[in-house]
């Protein structure tokens, strides 16, 4: 009878120190009023896409920006942000984050590109070439 009480006196006070850890933890994870979790470390970042021997702008094409986003208690967050080039070949991403990032880009009758960036707070365009695939016969 002892051993009983014991027993649910100790997991009463395990779930009360577990309650108390876990609203300390989200108190230290708030976000300023008016901020989403995404948007405190962001900046715009410009894409030029050309290709070929001329350099040619290559417009309509899709550039895709994936980026994990770091969590302490949950499971990693996986974003992908998808936007296409102008005339000029030029893409604008308004909300890109801070961090390392994948860019991959793919156009109809080009080589399909991909490579990881690290985005620092700069406002240089970042230049990407794209080739001719080969022929197949």
């Amino acid at each position: 009878m002892k051993k009983l009480r014991f027993m649910r006196a100790a997991w009463l006070m395990g779930m009360l120190l577990l309650l108390g850890v876990s609203a300390i933890v989200g108190k230290a994870q708030e976000i300023p009023k008016g901020q989403t979790q995404r948007s405190l470390p962001s900046t715009r970042v410009t894409i030029e896409v050309t290709g070929g021997d001329k350099d040619s702008p290559v417009e309509n094409a899709s550039v895709y920006l994936k980026y994990e986003e770091e969590r302490k208690i949950a499971k990693t967050k996986k974003f992908e942000l998808n936007v296409k080039t102008n005339r000029e070949g030029i893409a604008h991403i308004p909300d890109a984050p801070l961090g390392r990032v994948l860019i991959q880009i793919v156009a109809e009758g080009w080589k399909t590109f991909g490579r990881w960036y690290d985005i620092t707070g700069t406002k240089e365009p970042i230049k990407i070439h794209l080739d001719r695939p080969p022929k197949w016969y």
